[in-house]
């Protein structure tokens, strides 16, 4: 698996947006499970899925590989699996619409994180970008944006914070292989979710479901995004991540037929636009 460390960052990235674009599906074909229990499935297999990774990638050094990851490692792991658990609690508490709006937001967390703790520079062109994606996402979620409850929104509002700190470790530290932070990410929500798990009875459909999200789509989509990041500038992560909030209506109308409004395409296509134009950016990458 070694090939991934010298795939050039954004593509990465856009694969890793693309992995987690698929949640919302998958989350809705579960059968009887609840937040907890999903998030516990899901949490599993995604601990066996990044095992796997490190296993294959570094045989027998794999532990090695771990706890060189130190204190960055240990950190990143902590403010991910916060992110988690965050999530549960803000589709709980308010609405989902709320949700993925107030998660794109890491758009401009990632730039103002970037500025004062990196010190790297937004250029117009980014500038521009973050203005567009951010204009587009509105449109995407905008109708069906609502009040909801103040702490369901501020829960909400760790998500990207939480997110936007992992990019930071990332980004500071990028000649060591910060992989480790979702292995141990991964193990802090199963100990989150366990307590809370009214029943591992669980449907041979709802195990598979929790296969497909803790493997295909957490486990891909964030190991490509933690090596993606280590080269990647801070802008151009938030922009690119944003494939998720781009390909996640599509799935559900493709496949559950149900049919977006058309400001989701409008939104959708200003969102790629912003992309493209931060693509052409000279500054759209650091070699580290």
């Amino acid at each position: 698996m070694q090939f991934l460390y010298r795939v050039p960052g954004y593509l990465l990235l856009l694969f890793g947006g693309f992995c987690l674009s698929w949640g919302g599906l998958i989350v809705r074909s579960f059968d009887t499970s609840n937040a907890w229990e999903i998030l516990f499935l899901r949490s599993s297999f995604f601990f066996l899925g990044v095992s796997s990774f490190l296993i294959l990638t570094y045989k027998k050094k794999a532990f090695k590989v771990i706890t060189k990851a130190g204190l960055p490692g240990i950190l990143g792991g902590f403010v991910m699996s916060f992110s988690f658990i965050a999530f549960v609690f803000a589709m709980l508490n308010t609405y989902v619409a709320n949700v993925v709006f107030i998660i794109s937001t890491q758009t401009m967390f990632l730039a103002i994180f970037g500025y004062f703790y990196l010190k790297e520079k937004i250029s117009l062109v980014g500038l521009v970008s973050i203005i567009l994606a951010m204009s587009g996402i509105t449109l995407m979620v905008g109708d069906s944006l609502s009040s909801g409850t103040l702490f369901g929104n501020l829960v909400a509002l760790t998500i990207p914070i939480s997110f936007s700190i992992l990019v930071m470790v990332v980004r500071k530290n990028p000649n060591l292989d910060l992989v480790p932070a979702i292995w141990y990410a991964s193990i802090l929500s199963i100990l989150y979710s366990i307590t809370q798990v009214e029943s591992f009875n669980f449907s041979n459909n709802d195990i598979l479901m929790g296969f497909l999200l803790g493997v295909p789509q957490l486990t891909f989509g964030f190991i490509c995004i933690t090596i993606g990041t280590r080269t990647t500038r801070s802008v151009t992560v938030g922009l690119l991540m944003l494939t998720e909030t781009l390909f996640a209506p599509l799935w559900v109308w493709l496949f559950q037929n149900e049919i977006p409004p058309q400001s989701v395409f409008i939104g959708g296509t200003i969102i790629i636009f912003a992309i493209i134009i931060k693509s052409l950016d000279k500054n759209k990458t650091i070699v580290p």
